[in-house]
């Protein structure tokens, strides 16, 4: 992701305190065409299933692990049952305050998750993610 090209990013977290620190962390890289924050993640899933994305804007997804309803690892579950021309325009990493072992561990299993990041979202952590 060195490249030039703008990104598109998906926030995805219960508190809307981190979803604001999150956005304000991206629109500071200047690498953001646009940023979309969902406190539900079944909202999120939603947008992402009807707004397949397109090659001219990669989208990077920013899940947190421990929300209520649908928790993290249950929306990239539901998101590797998407249709592949869907998940190929999309990376995940996960986020999250938890040092649960078990959390830690879990995310390794997941295709479709990049990297753990801890919360809150740092200009250092996205710029070691960007890179």
């Amino acid at each position: 992701m060195a490249n030039n090209k703008k990104l598109n990013f998906i926030v995805i977290d219960d508190s809307k305190l981190d979803c604001f620190i999150a956005e304000k962390v991206i629109r500071n890289t200047g690498k953001c065409e646009a940023i979309k924050s969902f406190i539900d993640a079944r909202d999120a899933l939603v947008h992402i299933g009807t707004n397949p994305g397109d090659d001219q804007a990669h989208t990077i997804i920013l899940v947190d692990i421990q929300m209520p309803v649908m928790n993290g690892f249950e929306f990239v579950e539901a998101f590797e049952q998407l249709p592949l021309h869907i998940t190929a325009n999309y990376s995940i990493y996960i986020i999250s305050s938890s040092i649960n072992e078990n959390d830690l561990n879990k995310v390794h299993n997941y295709a479709s998750v990049k990297q753990f990041l801890n919360k809150p979202l740092t200009s250092n952590s996205l710029a070691i993610l960007l890179s």
